[in-house]
């Protein structure tokens, strides 16, 4: 039997929960999803909801798990600096594609601002990866509240009470310092601040 899951105290065992929620992966597709229902028509949302799947969502969810899988990458956060390296090319070219997708469609301009947005956040990380391994679980946990926040008040005041306990949870974990968790909240509240208004 795996010794460190019969030893795990229950804040790490919370803290893990947490930061698996705060996966952006996660995050933000729970987030999408919340705003496509709450802004477009069944219909319209849901041919909005297809093209992202396919273009962001699906696509990501297969990088991560192959290089997770190859080995490339060491656990599915990508936590490794080094690792994140080859990381970012790939992501920025999936989030690419998905903004010449969504202005050829045309998608609603809401839809198209943050994908722009969340292409020129990646590209920001990878920049900034040449000096520190910002936090992406806080970037992308602050950035979903902003917006959310814009959408819905109610959701988004619980979507930043799951970003500060992300916040928290990356902290506790050790899987990042508090100036790269800081610098990722940060570039997540403006980058929020700019696709939202």
């Amino acid at each position: 039997m795996n010794r460190d899951k019969i030893d795990l105290k229950p804040t790490v065992v919370f803290a893990r929960w947490v930061s698996w929620i705060g996966h952006p992966l996660v995050f933000i597709s729970l987030s999408v999803g919340i705003i496509i229902a709450l802004r477009l028509a069944n219909r319209a949302g849901l041919a909005l909801s297809l093209t992202l799947l396919v273009t962001v969502i699906l696509p990501m969810a297969f990088l991560l798990f192959r290089g997770l899988h190859s080995g490339r990458w060491s656990d599915p956060d990508v936590s490794v600096r080094a690792e994140r390296a080859q990381f970012y090319p790939r992501a920025i070219s999936i989030s690419a594609v998905a903004v010449i997708v969504l202005l050829l469609l045309p998608a609603p301009a809401f839809a198209l601002r943050g994908a722009t947005m969340t292409l020129f956040l990646l590209i920001m990380a990878a920049l900034i990866n040449f000096r520190i391994k910002l936090s992406l679980h806080a970037l992308f946990a602050f950035y979903s509240a902003v917006i959310l926040f814009v959408v819905s008040p109610l959701v988004g005041t619980v979507a930043f009470a799951l970003a500060l306990l992300v916040f928290w949870s990356r902290l506790y974990l050790k899987r990042h310092d508090l100036l790269e968790t800081l610098v990722g909240a940060f570039l997540g509240l403006v980058g929020g601040l700019v696709t939202a208004w």
